[in-house]
């Protein structure tokens, strides 16, 4: 079974119906061996699950936490934050007064004038001289402090932007850790079928030889057993895959070895009021609360693009000396002024600038309400995943009683010489679907959890 994870793609192993009808009956011979037959070692070509002593041992909040320093996602949300509330305070610069220092030398022709080009002053003195200018904005009826409102709340955007990144990447980390869980379970499966199944050839042989069974049950036992290790080297594949996998998702550039620690809190039943889930989503998620910010972010800004048409009331003071002059240029020089700047034409580009961001801001607030509509839905799908789970992982243990009872039933008809092979190994290919569907119960379950808080008030 190939699960597709937010962030990272995590192959998880499930030996399920299809998978057991193309191996034929490759598995059917699980657990005949009896205590008379001494277990016979694995081959060599199949190497153990079992990892190297001195292993990092690692829970699922362990891998959280190390995703959270290490994952470069989380960095590059961080700083894009960072980056906005810089914007912010590049709008209200222009809320604080502008001073300007002035250094000037001419050294001009007697009597020079420009004569073309200008309708300013046209004389030309030569002079060196010094001064300081200071503009400041008096009022332009909300345009400024709308931008600066705007950017403020792209700022705010952009921190739930983070938080949903960071949202992202735990549940990626949940999703390859239960992964890699599953594989492991699926992986023990398979070293225990490999063994039993080598188990069984020896027996059927040795009964063979003793002209107790036929050439057929041998050669059905020895069919199996081919296809047992195949199962096993499958299953050792993918669970080396979904490590690589969480090795990725914790931002490690090489493949770590973990040994991966279950849990032991007791699985207990998603919350029964799917409503207050949604509910509690529509005032958590950070993906709505980044649309929200950027839905009242562009309503400031079509606010700012419409005063655009006010005018501007400004302020203007300068000094300054010149201890090098013409005689006709005079020593210190001061001087104080009010502008009111009133926009008549330009093309009607304002009224355009508006009506562009007035159009944004619906998109905006159209984006959020779609948005919610999505959110609701995965949330009760989410819930729903979540409860058919929990009852899997009920009925999956009702499955594998069921199953090892009815195997060994088969088992003693087959010593007994009353059924055939056959008969046993469809008790035992049940059996195995039970033990590898009641393996991954569980963290199908844990992992449906994840998926749910994610879908609601975040991990």
């Amino acid at each position: 079974m190939k699960e597709t994870f937010i962030g990272a793609a995590v192959i998880h192993t499930a030996m399920i119906h299809a998978g057991m009808i193309r191996a034929g009956m490759l598995l059917v011979i699980l657990g005949l061996a009896g205590g008379g037959f001494a277990q016979s070692a694995m081959p060599s070509q199949i190497e153990s699950a079992g990892g190297p002593s001195g292993v990092t041992r690692l829970s699922v909040r362990d891998a959280e936490a190390i995703a959270l320093k290490n994952n470069p996602a989380i960095s590059v949300a961080r700083l894009s934050a960072l980056a906005s509330e810089q914007v912010t305070r590049e709008a209200r610069s222009n809320l604080w007064p502008q001073v300007y220092g002035n250094l000037t030398a001419v050294d001009a022709r007697d009597n020079s004038r420009v004569t073309a080009g200008g309708l300013n002053n046209s004389i030309i003195y030569t002079r060196a001289a010094g001064g300081a200018t200071l503009s400041q904005l008096i009022t332009d009826f909300g345009h400024t402090t709308n931008l600066v409102a705007s950017a403020r709340l792209q700022a705010q955007s952009q921190e739930q932007s983070a938080a949903a990144t960071k949202q992202d990447v735990l549940l990626a980390v949940d999703q390859a850790f239960y992964g890699a869980l599953q594989t492991e379970a699926v992986l023990k499966v398979a070293e225990q079928t490999v063994a039993e199944r080598q188990l069984l050839a020896d027996q059927v042989s040795a009964l063979t030889s003793s002209k107790l069974k036929s050439d057929l049950d041998l050669s059905f036992a020895n069919v199996n057993l081919a296809q047992a290790k195949l199962l096993y080297l499958d299953a050792l594949n993918n669970n080396k895959s979904a490590q690589a996998t969480l090795s990725a998702v914790l931002g490690y550039p090489t493949l770590e070895d973990f040994e991966l620690v279950n849990e032991a809190d007791p699985l207990t039943p998603p919350p029964a009021d799917v409503n207050q889930l949604i509910a509690d989503a529509f005032g958590k998620r950070p993906e709505i609360l980044a649309l929200e910010f950027d839905s009242e972010s562009d309503e400031k800004l079509h606010r700012a693009a419409r005063d655009q048409m006010y005018p501007t009331i400004s302020a203007l003071a300068t000094y300054g000396d010149s201890p090098v002059r013409d005689d006709r240029v005079y020593g210190p020089y001061a001087a104080a002024g009010v502008n009111l700047q009133i926009p008549v034409f330009n093309g009607f580009l304002f009224s355009a600038k508006s009506r562009e961001t007035d159009l944004r801001a619906q998109a905006s607030r159209q984006r959020l309400m779609d948005l919610r509509n999505r959110i609701a839905r995965d949330v009760r799908t989410s819930w729903l995943a979540a409860s058919t789970s929990f009852d899997r992982v009920n009925v999956s243990e009702q499955l594998l009683t069921q199953a090892n009872r009815a195997l060994d039933l088969a088992q003693t008809r087959y010593k007994l010489g009353l059924s055939s092979i056959v008969e046993l190994s469809q008790a035992q290919l049940q059996q195995t679907q039970a033990q590898i569907g009641n393996a991954q119960a569980g963290y199908e379950y844990r992992l449906a959890l994840s998926m749910l808080r994610y879908q609601t008030t975040g991990l």
